[in-house]
């Protein structure tokens, strides 16, 4: 949690995870999003006030069209220390990528939209557990329309471009501006100083695939130039393997987040299972992760880690980093 919110803010925040009903919630969120200061350091609590909104948003839709026939929609229960969408046009290599990366194992084969429901897997990056969903591909053509919308709800996504077709920058555009239309872009950074609680900006790397393929790296230099000023470019070959695991280092980076391990008082840390929290997280917000009232019980807390003795007693506002194990006493 960015330090130094204004009083206001956290006033409606408290007011937020007291609220009962979805519309009640919906209307903290954006009067959160309205008192946010707009900075660098805010960037992301912007960008998942705004992931909230949209999933409130599309809740209430549904709630309204409950009973009533409408189109298919898709949800993907969230596992792991975030939810990030593999995204690309048609035989792009999307469902290669997630059976290298993952524990999945999705139907591949060489024709376009093999893919036609979200297909979840687990990517570990160390210790840490990530949810890849892979998603049915997107052309200038078709989209299917539930598609954007389970887009919004995720957390970042890897864009996914086809190195053995010579369309394969036209083919990324289209992908980018069907996602647009939608209010839906993929960045390479957030941005800190838009007011749009309408559109919703995702984190992204670019993993041109099938580097192995004839003339890749050829037109891995067209990607290059068309792409390289707005996003990371991770080339990866499923075949080879070369790229992965810098993707799958890639990947969690995305996600803005750090690994802080609990202690019990007299024994060793758990590291089992670490807790991944936003970076700039605070101890009272690993207490709250933890359980949301543990946050009123805290009593103190002492550290072993980043800039501090081992042990050292903190108080409640003290900045976390990644790695730190955290003895929580509670009254």
């Amino acid at each position: 949690m960015p330090a130094n919110l204004p009083p206001q803010y956290l006033k409606v925040e408290d007011e937020y995870r007291k609220a009962s009903t979805a519309l009640a919630r919906l209307e903290k969120l954006r009067e959160m999003f309205r008192l946010l200061p707009k900075h660098k350091g805010t960037e992301k609590l912007q960008s998942d006030l705004k992931q909230k909104i949209s999933g409130l948003r599309d809740e209430e839709e549904r709630g309204k069209s409950a009973g009533k026939k409408g189109g298919v929609s898709h949800h993907v229960p969230r596992e792991g220390a975030g939810q990030v969408m593999l995204i690309g046009p048609p035989n792009a290599g999307k469902s290669s990528l997630l059976a290298a990366l993952t524990n999945a194992r999705p139907e591949i084969a060489p024709y376009p939209f093999t893919t036609r429901l979200p297909q979840p897997g687990i990517l570990m990056w160390e210790d840490v557990p990530v949810q890849l969903v892979d998603l049915p591909a997107i052309s200038a053509e078709f989209v299917e329309p539930w598609v954007p919308n389970v887009i919004r709800s995720g957390d970042a996504a890897v864009l996914v471009a086809d190195l053995s077709s010579d369309d394969v920058a036209d083919a990324s555009l289209e992908v980018l501006s069907r996602l647009e239309a939608a209010h839906t872009e993929l960045v390479g950074e957030l941005p800190f100083d838009n007011d749009d609680e309408t559109t919703r900006h995702l984190k992204t790397v670019m993993a041109p695939t099938k580097l192995d393929s004839d003339e890749a790296r050829d037109r891995l230099e067209i990607v290059r130039e068309w792409f390289a000023s707005r996003f990371p470019i991770n080339p990866v070959s499923t075949v080879t393997g070369e790229g992965l695991e810098s993707l799958r280092t890639a990947t969690y980076h995305l996600l803005g987040v750090m690994r802080v391990y609990t202690k019990v008082p007299g024994k060793p840390a758990d590291r089992a299972k670490p807790f991944t929290l936003p970076l700039g997280s605070t101890i009272v917000d690993l207490a709250r992760e933890i359980h949301r009232d543990l946050a009123q019980s805290l009593k103190s807390a002492r550290i072993w880690g980043t800039g501090v003795y081992d042990g050292q007693a903190c108080k409640h506002d003290h900045e976390l980093h990644d790695g730190d194990v955290v003895e929580l006493h509670v009254s």
